[in-house]
């Protein structure tokens, strides 16, 4: 049994781990082919032809609506810009509440408060990790306007039962779909569901232009609205034959994705079942290797469902180890996988950042929190979501190894560098009770 490389000895990896592209030569003849036409961004911010963008922007949007069977995708220059565009064109704004997931990207949440409304946050599913339909009935009340669920890490959350909340309460459902493009619930596109969906064009996800983001939806009313949001809407709306019936939230901002970003994301597109099926088999066989490790298991898929693993997300039993998630991480870490690739935790509980725990956004009088609008006080104080706060403190290991080109020898790797800490495990708990010093 070789000794732990954190410790002293050998890591089982030197040579770093493949890095994920997927840029190929189709994306840069269709950049080739924008920059010949001289015409990098085809919009304008009035009523006219140029409004809804150029010749790419379109193309990409008939395409993302054709893929996902959409009537409406609107590209935006990132999922951060169409989550503030959906909860604009939903008519959020001071006084009203939003229920959002405990553990996401920041940016899923910040449009709330782009538009003066409070997210008051809901726990996740112990099991399949994403936001809990259960606490999200505990946390409605009469200033609750719409629901936020955020598909994580590649799994559907329980849309169904979500929207079956909403409609009893008169509620929008945003779905937050950047993680899992192209998953299945029930035999429809995850993002297709909700009232809204937005997915995420970032460098990141499992198929980019750098940035950029889409919306989709069925309803014409909202994307109508989403399209005035993108394109400085206070500025068109004058020039428009009528007035949209309700102008509230039509502020002017460019949320606009150039023609450079729409003609790489239609090749993009075109690749995304192929590089979805080459990370479910990756984390298949993974999964299949690592649970012959003890205290190492991975999260239900739901059923009726596909999940298209942004990342890879494991259970740590801590009590079978003795050693808390990030002393373990730490240990495989050491062993030849960067920090950016594996880490402990999941997303540290946002409620618990300091914007949330100060409570205060706008300026130093504590807006939107203190609004005359909102008169009421929510909580965020430790405690109010104990299941993400455990999985996070002591329970996750997330894992981005999960791509093309990595080999099965780069897999077999990885099994190698957990199996290696698994074994060495009691080496590990004695340095751990020398550094605290009992």
């Amino acid at each position: 049994m070789s000794k732990l490389a954190l410790l002293g000895g050998r890591p089982v990896r030197v040579k770093p781990f493949p890095g994920y592209n997927t840029i190929g030569k189709e994306e840069k003849q269709a950049v080739i082919k924008v920059l010949d036409t001289g015409l990098l961004s085809d919009f304008i911010g009035a009523y006219g032809d140029k409004f809804l963008g150029g010749v790419q922007v379109q193309t990409l949007e008939k395409q993302w609506g054709e893929y996902f069977n959409v009537k409406y995708a609107i590209a935006v220059n990132s999922a951060t810009s169409g989550l503030f565009a959906a909860l604009g064109a939903i008519g959020i704004g001071p006084g009203d509440e939003v229920i959002v997931p405990a553990a996401s990207m920041s940016a899923s949440i910040i449009g709330v408060l782009v538009y003066n409304a409070i997210p008051v946050f809901a726990d996740l599913e112990e099991k399949l990790l994403c936001i809990d339909p259960e606490s999200v009935r505990q946390r409605i009340t009469s200033r609750t306007k719409a629901i936020l669920a955020v598909n994580l890490a590649g799994q559907p959350a329980a849309l169904d039962e979500l929207m079956g909340i909403a409609k009893k309460y008169n509620l929008r459902v945003i779905e937050d779909n950047a993680q899992a493009p192209g998953a299945l619930y029930n035999g429809r596109y995850a993002g297709t569901i909700g009232d809204m969906g937005v997915f995420s064009l970032n460098c990141h996800k499992t198929i980019q232009s750098g940035e950029g983001g889409m919306v989709v939806t069925n309803d014409p009313e909202l994307a109508q609205k989403v399209r005035l949001i993108r394109n400085h809407a206070e500025a068109v709306i004058s020039g428009m034959p009528a007035l949209p019936a309700d102008i509230s939230n039509m502020l002017g901002w460019n949320y606009r994705m150039t023609e450079i970003e729409a003609a790489i994301s239609q090749e993009q597109l075109k690749k995304l079942s192929v590089l979805n099926q080459e990370r479910i088999k990756r984390v298949n066989y993974l999964n299949q290797k690592l649970s012959k490790i003890k205290g190492i298991s991975s999260p239900k898929v739901r059923d009726g469902c596909t999940h298209v693993y942004y990342v890879q997300v494991l259970h740590f039993d801590e009590k079978c180890y003795g050693v808390d998630n990030r002393t373990f991480v730490k240990a495989i870490q050491a062993e030849g996988i960067a920090p950016n690739m594996l880490w402990g935790g999941w997303v540290f509980p946002l409620y618990l950042q300091p914007l949330y725990q100060k409570q205060i956004a706008y300026g130093e009088k504590g807006c939107p929190f203190s609004c005359a609008y909102y008169g009421n006080k929510v909580d965020y104080s430790k405690g109010i979501c104990p299941t993400v706060e455990r999985l996070y403190a002591h329970d996750l290991i997330v894992n981005r190894l999960i791509y093309p080109p990595l080999s099965q020898n780069d897999l077999d790797d990885i099994v190698r560098i957990f199996e290696k800490v698994a074994e060495n495990i009691k080496d590990l708990r004695k340095q751990g009770k020398n550094e605290r010093g009992n």
